[in-house]
């Protein structure tokens, strides 16, 4: 169970929560969560007309609305903005984004009340999850769409996911023992505003990067050692004194898991080749930069995760309700492009690995890594498909946050598409672990050939994690089975627990 402090959440924190951790608030927190609606009440009781709590919204700000109607008002905006489309977001994705809408609230700058925080944890405990369209939020103002079918689902409309059955909203409510939620002043805008949807995919694609990332350094090494490469671009000489954290890391941990190599030793005096190919040479130097800028998005994300990024925002010591813009999700449209960057080199270079190994001429391997080449096509079309695989990414890598367009009658005139650049992350990232699934298939295969000769005690032992699944390659079979097993391991981080040592991630 994961305690969210608000503020003082951490990335681990998120990472548990998106892996299927429970999530509840610290208790600590519904002092200030009162205070916020206790607060909204008096604001109202005045009469002066405050954006959002008793005005219409975006261009018809300027539409004074009675008391009586206040109630009505949320329900509209929430019914109203729920025109999302396509296809329903992943289950952990609407869990996470509800988590960051929980720790939002509970900074007590919201105005809702703790009923309706206590829903929204009340939904996280009994696997109640929203259904919500991925499509339709261009980050800014807010993830109006996404958020408001969350929001839809707690007064009872559209649908919920209930441990995995999908039923209408007021029935699954009615299933979990709860009742639909009868929203007060300045309640529904704030449930509906905020980045919290585009952080949510931000941070999924930050962790699937990170997974990714460990095992390319583990596919990484094995290619190193099928290929008879050196080790000596990993000394930890050279990235000192370029002074590269993640540069720094990536060297150390590259000879780390080469350590005590009898592949290595057996080619380390009177090897005529001088230098390696780049893909193995500037692994410390390409992994090091994706490392720095995963780390870079991370520090972004979770500052955003601690943040209050709704509006207006309620300040209870002096009643006020302030019109910010702090639903602009740029910060979060940078750290996505950033981590869809890296996640696209990171593909890049394993499969340049993978192009190494099967070309006898730079690997010194048997042609397409099969004993029988001619009579067998061994790994020829796999690289095809790694090929296609990051072709594909590097189209999706160009950066969301350089476009905006226009909206709500231009009040909203300058936008940040966060969440196109989040959502396309875990997309990406799955091309990406099965890039990186065909060199571990590669690597393996490559290093067979130098029996009996082993590597490493760490990747030996990734290298039986792989053939406990999937046996040497003698002659061709059907070879998608044996990827899909590879890139299991590979999403699974299964690979990198095997190879047993620490490697870097992003905190």
């Amino acid at each position: 169970m994961i305690i969210i402090r608000p503020g003082q959440a951490t990335l681990a924190d998120w990472r548990a929560i998106y892996r299927g951790a429970g999530v509840s608030l610290d208790p600590a927190c519904r002092g200030a969560i009162a205070a916020s609606a206790d607060a909204v009440a008096r604001i109202v009781a005045k009469g002066a007309p405050v954006y959002g709590i008793n005005t219409g919204f975006g261009k018809l700000a300027s539409v004074r609305i009675e008391a009586e109607d206040l109630a009505t008002l949320q329900r509209n905006i929430v019914l109203s903005h729920a025109a999302g489309t396509g296809a329903p977001s992943p289950r952990a994705i609407v869990r996470l984004m509800m988590a960051l809408k929980l720790a939002s609230f509970g900074m007590g700058a919201s105005g809702v009340r703790p009923e309706t925080v206590a829903m929204l944890e009340a939904m996280l405990a009994k696997d109640a999850t929203p259904v919500v369209p991925c499509q339709g939020s261009v980050g800014a103002s807010g993830d109006l769409a996404p958020l408001s079918h969350m929001a839809a689902a707690m007064i009872g409309v559209g649908q919920i996911d209930l441990a995995g059955r999908v039923l209408p909203a007021a029935e699954a409510l009615a299933s979990a023992g709860l009742a639909p939620l009868e929203l007060g002043p300045k309640e529904g805008l704030a449930l509906l505003n905020g980045t919290q949807f585009s952080t949510a995919n931000a941070l999924a694609g930050l962790f699937e990067g990170e997974m990714l990332f460990q095992a390319a350094l583990v596919t990484g090494a094995l290619s190193t050692e099928a290929a008879k490469g050196s080790d000596a671009p990993f000394d930890h000489r050279i990235h000192a004194l370029r002074r590269h954290a993640g540069q720094i890391a990536v060297g150390d941990a590259l000879r780390g898991l080469m350590a005590g190599s009898a592949i290595r030793a057996s080619h380390r005096e009177d090897d005529p080749r001088v230098q390696d190919p780049y893909c193995l040479r500037c692994q410390p130097q390409v992994m090091g930069a994706a490392l720095d800028v995963l780390r870079q998005a991370g520090a972004t994300l979770e500052t955003e995760a601690n943040g209050v990024s709704d509006n207006p925002l309620i300040f209870a010591d002096t009643d006020e309700a302030l019109s910010g813009g702090n639903f602009h999700a740029e910060p979060v449209a940078f750290a996505a492009d950033m981590i869809a960057l890296a996640i696209c080199e990171i593909g890049s270079i394993a499969e340049r690995r993978i192009a190494m190994l099967v070309d006898p001429a730079l690997s010194g391997l048997p042609a397409f890594l099969t004993p029988r080449p001619g009579l067998n096509s061994g790994f020829m079309i796999p690289q095809v498909t790694a090929a296609a695989l990051v072709s594909e990414n590097k189209q999706r890598a160009y950066p969301a946050s350089v476009d905006s367009i226009p909206t709500s009658a231009n009040q909203e005139d300058h936008v940040s598409m966060a969440a196109h650049g989040a959502r396309r992350l875990l997309d990406m990232a799955a091309n990406a672990q099965a890039v990186v699934g065909i060199e571990l298939l590669a690597a393996v295969q490559g290093c067979d050939f130098h029996a009996p000769l082993r590597s490493s005690d760490a990747l030996e032992a990734a290298r039986a994690c792989l053939r406990g699944m999937v046996p040497t390659l003698e002659d061709d079979r059907h070879f998608h089975p044996d990827m899909e097993a590879a890139t299991a391991l590979v999403r699974s981080g299964a690979l990198v627990t095997a190879a047993g040592i620490g490697l870097p991630g992003i905190a």
